[in-house]
């Protein structure tokens, strides 16, 4: 039983998907005259924007991301709450469960993307990319949510769907389950639960 229960937000709480993959495939087409497949680019799923650039070898990181994000908002119709994500939240909120997310985000892109949707009252806790000086996979953001929640990893569960959170999990010591619901590929990413359903959570977290 775990007493603290993490959350990614991409993916994992809502689905943004095709609002990021089709948004950077107009940045790249536009200001680069370069044409990638939405497959070629499923490799920027769960890390910041700015390393995802970086990687495509774009320069002037700052600029392009804000482009980025300008091009998201003609996106923003597909960007939803997936189901059974605002119940599980109520309920661990009803159970008294420390609750939070580490996210590849932004402080302003969690801001901009993910308040509107109304769930932050139900997670008390946000790790985002501005928080820390190195990113997932690697386990600092999700040691710093320890640190500052003051859980305990032992007893506490990191919910992701990308194997950057599992590999940023398995590297803090904390125990990882993938949501099944957002996760493009999942018999190549190890978890020790793989959940259908955000309700198969619950039952894994200790009441209070």
């Amino acid at each position: 039983m775990y007493t603290a229960c993490i959350f990614d937000i991409d993916g994992t709480l809502i689905h943004t998907e095709q609002a990021v993959l089709r948004s950077l495939q107009k940045l790249l087409k536009q200001n680069y005259d370069l044409e990638m497949s939405q497959q070629d680019l499923t490799f920027v799923l769960g890390i910041p924007g700015a390393v995802s650039l970086r990687r495509l070898g774009i320069e002037y990181i700052d600029l392009a991301n804000k482009r980025w994000n300008d091009l998201m908002e003609e996106y923003r119709h597909t960007v939803h709450v997936y189901e059974g994500v605002r119940q599980l939240l109520t309920d661990l909120r009803e159970q008294s469960a420390l609750t939070g997310v580490v996210t590849s985000k932004t402080y302003q892109e969690f801001l901009d993307d993910f308040v509107p949707f109304g769930l932050v009252h139900d997670l008390t806790y946000a790790i985002c990319a501005d928080d820390t000086n190195l990113h997932k996979p690697h386990p600092e953001p999700l040691l710093k949510f320890l640190e500052m929640s003051g859980a305990r990893a032992e007893a506490s569960i990191y919910i992701g769907d990308t194997i950057y959170d599992y590999e940023c999990a398995r590297d803090a010591g904390v125990d990882f389950g993938l949501a099944l619901w957002g996760c493009r590929q999942p018999d190549a990413i190890p978890a020790k639960y793989k959940f259908e359903h955000p309700s198969d959570i619950l039952p894994l977290i200790e009441r209070h």
